[in-house]
């Protein structure tokens, strides 16, 4: 199938073409078609899968006919309001719809916390039929009566799986009580849970169903591989990894902001060059750091999974779990940002021994044992807690020689097939 195939009008079949894409995604070539014909839509995809365009380019073909150059704000209602849990997300969908809606007369904005109010007023004031926001601030403004909801015709909620893991279920309800009751709802996510299921009978009317990828599948071009660590020599066995392997471009994982910061700082004091984002970082602390990622002038890039959601970084070689998540599906979420449109990646985890039950909730998750490799002189200390490297597969005096990946224990193995 072809993007011609799709549907799309010659105007934005050129820009898709100068962007250089030429065949339809699997949730493109099946999302495109449904979302034109006005249907509610349900999509779950792999990160990485084109998701955003399989929403913004059907959007801007319905929009294009009835859009006009008028300069009266009233000619220019919000018709679409596209609802995203992060404000990285919210900026790369932002840009996605600007790329694409060039030539064609949409007024369109971003309006995401961390930022000051006014400009994004002064903005909306004006008129813009495309709103992409994240909840907090639009609520804000809803607040302020800076923006009207009552003419919006398609509502899409993106990374509806985060949305629910944030706590924003509360802030969407408010949202779509302000919303037309015949609307078109799109909802993606990066997953199909039950409780993405519940979400969409909440705000959606007999979705059609998309759903391009297993379950919980991982890329072909992907390769995991663990690392058993003390976790007080997790960071030097990364910066001994990076040094050995001669990594580029490596976006590290922690669970907490504090540990982000703390990892950040120890590996630029030994010389790998880093920047972190976090909650807790500002806005534009946050998009130079990850400028400065993107265009090569630190090798690693430390980020929470809040932070992280919705970085968009091509060709991204290496994601590491410094911390294995307490949730294993933000597993899958961490490595997906490697291994994508057809590129390979490189999945390293560094397990501690008291991390094992989360290493074991991914496993069950992957239904298969993720590959072990050993670096001797950062096996887990056997006189501190007895025989713990035998939990991952390995130990000092085994088969594994330094750096070799092996297939985890036969222990683990057992526990993921439950």
């Amino acid at each position: 199938m072809t993007f011609e195939d799709l549907g799309l009008s010659a105007d934005l079949l050129a820009t898709v073409a100068r962007e250089g894409y030429t065949e339809p995604t699997p949730v493109q070539s099946a999302a495109i078609p449904l979302v034109l014909a006005g249907r509610d839509v349900l999509a779950a995809a792999q990160t990485g899968t084109g998701k955003t365009a399989a929403f913004v380019l059907p959007i801007l073909e319905r929009l294009r006919n009835t859009a006009n150059a008028g300069f009266s704000p009233a000619r220019h209602p919000v018709r679409v309001l596209i609802l995203t849990p992060t404000r990285e997300l919210a900026m790369q969908i932002g840009a996605a719809v600007k790329t694409y809606g060039r030539g064609i007369p949409l007024r369109s904005t971003v309006v995401y916390g961390g930022t000051r109010i006014d400009p994004e007023i002064k903005i909306l004031w004006s008129g813009v039929e495309i709103l992409v926001a994240t909840p907090g601030r639009l609520l804000d403004h809803v607040g302020q009566r800076t923006v009207n909801l009552s003419q919006v015709e398609i509502f899409v909620l993106d990374e509806g799986d985060r949305m629910l893991d944030m706590g924003f279920v509360p802030d969407v309800r408010k949202i779509a009580a302000l919303l037309p009751a015949q609307r078109q709802t799109l909802l993606f996510s990066a997953t199909f849970s039950d409780d993405v299921r519940r979400m969409a009978k909440e705000f959606q009317h007999d979705p059609e169903i998309v759903e391009v990828a297993a379950r919980n599948s991982i890329a072909d071009n992907l390769t995991q591989v663990l690392y058993p660590v003390d976790q007080a020599r997790k960071a030097d066995l990364l910066v001994h990894l990076i040094r050995r392997d001669s990594m580029e471009q490596v976006l590290v994982f922690t669970r907490s902001k504090i540990g982000a910061s703390r990892l950040a700082s120890y590996l630029d004091r030994r010389g790998v060059s880093t920047s972190a984002i976090h909650g807790d970082r500002s806005q534009s602390e946050r998009t130079r750091a990850l400028e400065a990622f993107k265009g090569r002038f630190v090798k690693v890039l430390v980020a929470t999974d809040v932070a992280s959601r919705g970085l968009d970084i091509e060709d991204l070689p290496y994601v590491v779990n410094f911390e294995l998540p307490h949730e294993p599906q933000d597993y899958i979420h961490r490595i997906g940002r490697t291994g994508r449109a057809g590129a390979s990646g490189t999945a390293i985890s560094l397990v501690s021994p008291d991390e094992v039950e989360q290493l074991r909730g991914v496993q069950r998750l992957l239904r298969k044992a993720i590959p072990c490799a050993i670096v001797e002189e950062f096996l887990p200390d056997p006189e501190r807690e007895a025989a713990p490297v035998a939990r991952f597969g390995g130990g000092r005096g085994s088969r594994y020689s330094s750096g070799r990946a092996q297939p985890a224990g036969v222990g683990l193995q057992t526990a993921a097939a439950r």
